[in-house]
């Protein structure tokens, strides 16, 4: 997953003789005007950590929550965003610092970081499949997405999301004995050794985004026939419908971050030497695309919900707000 340069470095791609992208780094020295957006690059993702934390800690506040799967995949994905936006910050800064680290220590960065990017869009492909049968077969809902389902489910999420980039590791730590000793500028691309690596990687978030489209926009048709022929419970129906609609909106930012390296080098291509333009262009792209729509989740599902909402408050309020119960 690429990262914003908070320092002002861009790079310029060339190929090697075995065909591979080669990004040679240039640092350009940090300025005043710089550090005004610096903060606000690090202060919008934790902002939406210490929201994401407070929402946590209202769905670990009742049992109810913590018993049932939508409540469940809904705090998987706050804290899965939360650990993706902690570690974005967190390679932001070494990009700041131009710091090399132990590639050992790197490969488990870009593994979590990598792996939770992943996850977002698994996750709401299950969440529409939970909203799917709940709406589709009521009577069996509970006897089919059972809490221990839920976490095994969870778990395939987990699984699928780290699969690629742990095959990348391992790959490199064979090829290479003394690759986790190596220092190295932590970014995804240096994991790279072979052109198959890079096709896989970008065949592997095709793959990933085409099957979660069709499952979620499966589960929205099915969702809104079934609401216009049931004769009651119309309104769980319609809120489901709703649901899945969000869940197509958060799938479509998720999107825009998959395709943050082809916006960025479109704005290279077009500021040509223009450093200064690049790098503003540059930020507004790394802000946008890859921050914002992680930092949507709370407001998107949390706070339209009527169960989360008061607990939500009362403890955003430390506990002077009124929960309504």
């Amino acid at each position: 997953m690429l990262v914003y340069s908070a320092n002002r470095m861009y790079q310029r791609s060339m190929r090697n003789k075995r065909g591979m992208c080669v990004c040679n780094f240039i640092k350009v020295e940090l300025d005043g005007s710089s550090i005004p957006k610096l903060v606000v690059a690090i202060l919008t993702p934790l902002s939406s950590v210490y929201v994401n934390c407070i929402m946590l800690y209202s769905l670990q506040s009742k049992s109810v929550f913590k018993e049932s799967p939508r409540y469940i995949l809904f705090a998987h994905m706050l804290f899965n965003d939360s650990v993706n936006l902690i570690l974005t910050c967190l390679l932001s800064v070494l990009a700041l610092a131009f710091f090399k680290l132990a590639k050992a220590v790197c490969s488990f960065i870009l593994l979590m970081s990598i792996t939770t990017f992943l996850n977002a869009p698994l996750n709401l492909a299950v969440m529409s499949l939970e909203r799917y049968m709940a709406i589709r077969f009521p009577l069996r809902h509970a006897e089919i997405a059972t809490q221990k389902r839920t976490y095994i489910a969870i778990c395939f999420v987990w699984l699928f999301g780290s699969a690629n980039i742990l095959t990348d590791i391992i790959f490199a730590a064979v090829m290479d004995p003394n690759f986790f000793y190596m220092q190295m500028y932590c970014s995804r691309e240096q994991i790279f050794i072979k052109q198959w690596q890079l096709d896989l990687y970008n065949g592997c978030n095709i793959f990933y985004f085409v099957s979660v489209t069709v499952i979620i926009i499966f589960t929205y048709i099915s969702i809104m026939i079934t609401a216009r022929s049931m004769s009651s419970n119309k309104d769980s129906a319609k809120k489901a419908h709703r649901t899945v609609l969000l869940h197509l909106i958060q799938l479509g930012l998720c999107l825009t971050s998959f395709i943050y390296g082809s916006i960025e080098r479109a704005l290279y291509l077009m500021t040509g030497s223009n450093i200064a333009l690049f790098t503003h262009l540059r930020y507004l792209n790394f802000l946008i695309v890859l921050i914002v729509p992680r930092c949507l989740s709370p407001l998107i599902y949390g706070l339209r919900d009527d169960a989360v909402r008061p607990l939500f408050k009362y403890y955003f309020c430390c506990g002077s707000a009124k929960t309504g119960h």
